[in-house]
C-alpha cells in the first residue's frame, strides 16, 4: 500500500528549517501529521495486518512510534490488537485501517498496560470501539506509576503526549481461572485470548487468530532487538514462551520488531536471552557478587549487536539480578 501523503521538496525543506529553529514542538500534532507519512499496514496473512514501530526508545523525533499494533478483518468488523503510544498514532491507525476495509473497528484488545501500547486508546474509544484487557490492568491505571509515567511522557513526547492525553480503562476486564486461554468467535472467525501470566507485566495478554494462524504476542516476544525486562518476572515469562511455542502459529506479530515467519528461531532469541540473564545474574546473586562487578565480567557478545542493547541491557541485567536475589530468599533451606 502506498502512503497517501508524500511531502513535497518545499514542505520537507520547510520542516527542516523549522526543526533547526527549534520550532517543531510549537506545532500541534495535527499540523505535524499533515506532513509526516502515514502508518502503513503490512499484511502478514490473509485478513491480518500489522503496523511496525521503529527501533529505539520513544522520543519526540520518532513520535513515540516504537511498538507494534495489528488488526484482523472479519465479516462483522475489525479486531485490533494494541493501540500504539500516542493518541495521534491511534488516530492514524484508524485512518490506515479505513483504507484496507470499510468495515467498522469493533474491538480493541490490549496486550498489557504499558505506555507505548495504550496511549492511542482514546482515539479508538472515541470511534466507538469496545476495549478488552487483562484485569490486572486496573491496578496499573490506579497506580502512582501510571500517573508518573504519563507526566514524564508529556515532557518527553510533547506534543504527541500532552494535557489532553488520557488513560483509558477497558470495557471488559479479562480474568483467567484455571484455564490459560479463552476462545471466542467474532465475524465468523475463531480467536483465542491467551494468558501471558505475570511475566513482562502483570497484565500480559496474547491473541491468536486461528484462520490466518497469526499470534499477536505483545511484549512477550521480540524480533531483532532485546526485550524490555525491567520489573518483569522472567521465570513466568519463560513459561509463557513455552506455551507460545505449543501453539505453533505460522506468524507471530511481536510487541516490537518485524513480524516473525520463522517463529521457532525468533522465539529462541528471546528465550535464550532471558535464560542467559537468569543464569548469569543468578550465579552472581548466589555468590554474593557485586552487580557492577558481575556485569563487567559477563560476556554479552551474543546480544551486543542487537538494537537497544546499549539502552536496555544493563537495566535488564540489574532487574534480573534483583529478581534472582528475591528468588534465593524465597527458596526453602536445604
Amino acid at each position: 500500500m502506498q502512503s497517501l501523503i508524500r511531502p513535497t521538496f518545499a514542505a520537507a525543506a520547510a520542516l527542516l528549517v523549522c526543526t533547526l529553529c527549534a520550532c517543531a514542538l510549537a506545532r500541534t500534532p495535527n499540523e505535524i501529521i499533515a506532513q509526516d507519512p502515514e502508518l502503513i499496514p503490512q499484511a502478514v496473512a490473509k485478513g491480518a495486518w500489522y503496523f511496525r514501530g521503529t527501533s529505539g526508545v520513544a522520543a519526540a523525533d520518532n513520535r513515540g512510534f516504537t511498538s507494534n499494533a495489528g488488526f484482523v478483518v472479519t465479516a462483522s468488523g475489525v479486531v485490533v490488537f494494541d493501540a500504539l503510544g500516542t493518541p495521534a498514532l491511534g488516530s492514524e491507525m484508524i485512518d490506515a485501517i479505513a483504507h484496507v476495509t470499510d468495515l467498522p473497528i469493533k474491538l480493541v484488545i490490549i496486550s498489557h498496560y504499558h505506555a507505548d501500547h495504550i496511549y492511542g486508546l482514546q482515539a479508538f474509544k472515541a470511534a466507538g470501539a469496545t476495549i478488552w484487557a487483562r484485569d490486572a490492568g486496573q491496578d496499573y491505571l490506579s497506580s502512582d506509576t501510571a500517573r508518573e509515567r504519563l507526566t514524564i511522557r508529556r515532557q518527553e513526547l510533547a506534543p504527541w503526549v500532552n494535557s489532553d492525553t488520557q488513560l483509558i480503562p477497558a470495557d471488559r476486564w479479562i480474568r483467567f481461572g484455571d484455564e490459560r486461554s479463552i476462545p471466542f468467535e467474532f465475524g465468523g472467525m475463531h480467536f483465542e485470548l491467551i494468558d501471558g501470566g505475570d511475566s513482562h507485566s502483570p497484565s500480559d495478554l496474547m491473541l491468536y487468530a486461528h484462520e490466518p494462524s497469526v499470534l499477536f504476542s505483545g511484549d512477550l516476544f521480540f524480533t531483532g532487538r532485546l526485550p524490555y525486562v525491567v520489573g518483569s518476572n522472567t521465570r513466568n515469562w519463560l513459561g509463557a514462551l513455552e506455551r507460545m511455542a505449543q501453539i505453533h502459529p505460522r506468524v507471530v506479530v511481536p510487541g516490537h520488531g518485524a513480524a516473525s515467519h520463522a517463529v521457532e528461531n525468533d522465539l529462541k532469541m528471546t528465550y535464550d536471552y532471558l535464560q542467559f540473564l537468569r543464569q548469569r545474574m543468578g550465579d552472581a546473586a548466589a555468590q554474593l557478587e557485586d552487580f557492577d562487578e558481575a556485569y563487567v565480567k559477563t560476556d554479552w557478545s551474543a546480544f551486543a549487536n542487537l538494537p537497544t542493547f546499549a539502552d536496555a541491557n544493563r537495566r535488564n541485567a540489574y532487574s534480573v539480578f534483583l529478581e534472582m536475589q528475591a528468588e534465593l530468599l524465597e527458596a526453602p533451606p536445604h
